[in-house]
């Protein structure tokens, strides 16, 4: 007679914001790239640092700055900011509404576990970048995600049904995923869907300095009717190629930057002295810089552009700004699948469908990499699409 075995519990588990996670998350981790595979699925630059930020961390080291930061972050970057955000916004901004982040990710999380209760409606564009729905489902909160018009701009009419009874609007602008460019227009009409409601706005303008459409570019922050309800969120990332270093900073009502600093002061604490010693000298010293690998960004588009266009089955999104092609594809295979096969084939791209329902039959192509990687890449990429059909 064969022995009775007993099963028991586990004895340890998780906690339920972790279920909630992982059932809301479209995040992919893909395998680890090895052999000649080439990536066009990072959003890092692939430039280096500029020196002088570079050296600023080093002088800061040798000067011994390496104690404890004021929890709020150092006071001379965050008054350098203050007067760079008065000049974006059209109005004073203070110094005292500014908080120094780990990084934006630290940023958008310490600003949404800040507002956002159990139930809370936090709308979303559909798609748009993955970590928003996890963050407002580790909250407890309700994520309603709202599909993009076919130019892949918000539907104005699906978005003011949606954002009724809206705790918090949440969208990225220049985007990720899909390259575009939410307009001057665009936003003064979200400000008027939401003129006499309390639904608050974060706007997350990672890509700010990378706009090609050939106007200025309009931060939320510079409209009447947004500027009141916004969190601004911003990082040294993408700018200044400054992606390993991990700071970034948010803006906006005392009261809504007064729970980031609490969650923040939590789960963080203060950000490293030399990392924002560092930040002063891109803030102060870096507009070449950026100048520099902007336009070097604008090339790199144009020869991405060329090259997909000549890609059978493909469909290519506006090159307005960001580093990013959204490419809708042919094939009868849902977008994990192609990039799987992709893979096989020595390119490495992003699933559209990882960045919301909406954004299934795309892929996301960065142009980050360098010139010669474009090229080869998307070579590869119509190779294994071709080889799909």
């Amino acid at each position: 007679m064969p022995p009775t075995v007993t099963t028991h519990p586990p004895l340890f588990g998780p906690a339920t914001a972790v279920a909630r996670i992982e059932a809301a998350s479209r995040r992919t981790q893909q395998p680890q790239s090895k052999g000649d595979l080439v990536s066009l699925a990072m959003g890092e630059p692939d430039f280096d640092t500029p020196p002088q930020v570079t050296e600023a961390a080093h002088a800061s080291l040798r000067a011994g700055r390496t104690h404890y930061s004021p929890l709020r972050g150092e006071p001379a970057l965050r008054d350098a900011l203050a007067e760079k955000l008065t000049g974006i916004a059209g109005a004073p901004v203070s110094a005292a509404d500014i908080l120094i982040t780990q990084g934006g990710t630290a940023g958008l999380s310490a600003a949404i576990l800040g507002m956002v209760d159990p139930g809370d409606k936090v709308v979303v564009p559909d798609p748009t970048y993955s970590l928003y729905a996890d963050l407002v489902a580790m909250a407890g909160g309700t994520v309603v995600p709202v599909p993009l018009g076919p130019d892949l701009h918000w539907d104005l009419d699906r978005l003011a049904d949606a954002l009724t009874d809206a705790k918090l609007f949440v969208f990225c602008n220049p985007v990720n995923p899909t390259g575009i460019v939410h307009s001057r227009e665009e936003l003064t009409a979200l400000a008027d869907l939401l003129d006499g409601t309390a639904t608050i706005v974060i706007s997350d303008e990672a890509y700010s300095d990378l706009d090609y459409t050939g106007r200025p570019f309009t931060s939320a922050i510079s409209i009447d009717g947004l500027r009141e309800r916004t969190v601004y969120c911003q990082t040294f990332s993408k700018s200044y190629a400054m992606t390993g270093w991990r700071v970034g900073y948010l803006w906006g009502p005392p009261s809504l930057i007064d729970a980031a600093a609490r969650i923040h002061n939590t789960f963080n604490g203060s950000v490293n002295t030399v990392i924002q010693d560092a930040a002063l000298v891109a803030v102060r010293s870096c507009d070449e810089d950026v100048a520099r690998m902007r336009a070097a960004y604008v090339e790199r588009g144009e020869i991405m552009r060329r090259e997909l266009a000549a890609v059978p089955g493909l469909t290519l999104s506006a090159a307005e700004g960001a580093f990013y092609q959204f490419p809708r594809y042919d094939v009868d295979l849902p977008s994990v699948d192609v990039v799987a096969a992709l893979r096989a084939h020595g390119v490495a791209v992003r699933p559209g469908s990882e960045f919301g329902a909406a954004g299934e039959g795309h892929l996301r192509l960065s142009y980050a990499a360098g010139p010669q990687a474009i090229t080869e890449g998307v070579r590869r990429l119509a190779d294994g699409l071709a080889a799909l059909r």
